[in-house]
């Protein structure tokens, strides 16, 4: 049974709205006694026969745990009512403010206010103007065989090395190391009998470059700095010491890049090889293609966002956004241009990309609701599979944590339900396309103010 209520608008300013709500004192008794009264058919107390225990005692004992019981059904319910009655779309969850009414007695009526930021009115685009290109770049035989060098580098045999000399580059250095965070040693920093390749890569910039000239039965402590991005965030872009102990010299002897290889891999000859990784090229670059396209397409709607953006939206993109610039700022990873600017300055340009993302969200939300574009659950289903392989050996449990919040498997949905939109978009659109070398493909687009 719907809420009786009385709503008086006090706000309508742009996209801002505010209601305060009245529930009177009567519709909430009433429901009060109507909730106590369920509960005593189903009590059961000393002295009292199953479903006669007395109103008054029921009120007595459980009363206040009611009362609460239906304020919180009522702001619920009555909020709930007013946007489906004014057929209100909120940007974020509204605000609610209990005014009176949460008296013990419970003889007041309910008052409270609803503030919210509603979504803009955004009028279908025209889009069957659009003009895209799609780069498309195709594998050569340089990137095949660089590849195919790296795979051999890889599958190569080491002999020891008997003289006793200082380390040159090429030359193998089998260490042990202790690394240490403030002459403490860190977790997963000690090794031993570790093939350190000098002029090779693999190791934290800075570590071989170091190792060059030791001699077997030689010590040095070397420093070096961890990457910012480095995978071990109690590591990433830290300074740390390493002990180090060189203990023999090895060299490679490479492998031939021929049939024999390949077979030693489980393929049938290195043409297959080949093959496999042309198609894991051309997969690379397809992808890379994609997020052309798809940028310049985001371009292109950009144009087409002449609606005011919900501020609280803003508010929020801009702080996910400005946490990682402070991040970055933090370890001195900020792009060139940021460098130089000061943080009004910096501030100012990062919101105006949180506020074109909210824009072309909401654009792209009313594309796909205007065109029937959805998520299905074999989508979904396949995005939870998606995220299960990253974690191997716990896939089940991923899988469980999906569906015991499902709030978080609707964070898998925002992407697909946008990339389905953007293809929508390409589909409508008048696509050419153009031949472009490895490197043209690859350049990264300016950045989205």
């Amino acid at each position: 049974m719907a809420w009786q209520m009385q709503v008086t608008e006090t706000l309508s300013d742009g996209l801002k709205r505010g209601f305060t709500v009245t529930v009177p004192a009567g519709e909430l008794e009433s429901k009060r006694t109507a909730r106590l009264k369920e509960m005593g058919q189903s009590m059961s107390l000393p002295g009292f026969r199953p479903g006669k225990v007395p109103l008054s005692l029921v009120t007595q004992r459980y009363g206040a745990a009611v009362q609460g019981e239906v304020l919180e059904q009522a702001v619920s319910e009555a909020t709930r009512a007013l946007l489906e009655d004014r057929n209100l779309r909120p940007a974020l969850q509204p605000r609610v403010d209990l005014v009176s009414g949460a008296e013990a007695d419970g003889k007041a009526d309910l008052q409270f206010t609803v503030e919210m930021e509603v979504l803009p009115e955004i009028a279908q685009p025209d889009l069957s103007g659009l003009t895209l290109t799609r780069l498309k770049a195709t594998p050569d035989a340089e990137t095949v065989d660089k590849a195919l060098k790296d795979i051999a580098s890889r599958q190569r045999n080491f002999e020891t090395i008997e003289e006793i000399r200082p380390a040159a580059q090429g030359d193998i250095v089998v260490v042990d190391f202790v690394g240490k965070l403030d002459g403490e040693p860190f977790e997963g920093g000690t090794a031993d009998d570790v093939n350190v390749e000098i002029g090779g890569a693999g190791f934290i910039p800075g570590f071989a470059e170091q190792i060059e000239g030791l001699s077997p039965g030689e010590e040095k402590v070397i420093t070096v700095t961890f990457p910012a991005d480095y995978s071990a965030e109690n590591l990433a872009g830290k300074e740390a010491t390493f002990d180090i102990k060189a203990k023999g010299l090895k060299r490679a002897i490479d492998v031939a890049i021929d049939d024999d290889l390949a077979k030693k891999m489980g393929f049938e000859g290195l043409e297959q090889v080949r093959d496999l990784i042309t198609k894991q090229v051309e997969q690379e670059y397809e992808q890379l293609s994609r997020l052309r396209i798809k940028r310049e397409l985001l371009d292109a709607l950009a144009g087409k966002t002449d609606f005011e953006a919900p501020q609280g939206m803003v508010e929020a993109e801009f702080a996910q956004i400005w946490q990682r610039v402070e991040a970055d700022r933090k370890e001195g990873q900020l792009d060139d241009e940021d460098q130089g600017k000061d943080e009004e300055t910096l501030r100012a340009d990062y919101r105006k990309i949180a506020e074109r993302r909210v824009k072309l969200g909401l654009l792209l939300a009313e594309i796909g609701r205007a065109n029937a574009i959805t998520v299905s659950q074999d989508e979904m289903l396949q995005a939870i599979r998606a995220e299960a392989m990253r974690y191997q050996g716990q896939e089940q449990a991923v899988f469980d944590f999906f569906r015991k919040n499902p709030q978080a498997a609707e964070s898998l949905r925002g992407p697909i339900f946008e990339n389905k939109v953007v293809d929508y978009v390409i589909e409508l659109a008048t696509v050419t396309d153009k031949d472009v070398t490895p490197e043209e493909l690859a350049e990264i687009p300016p950045a989205d103010l």
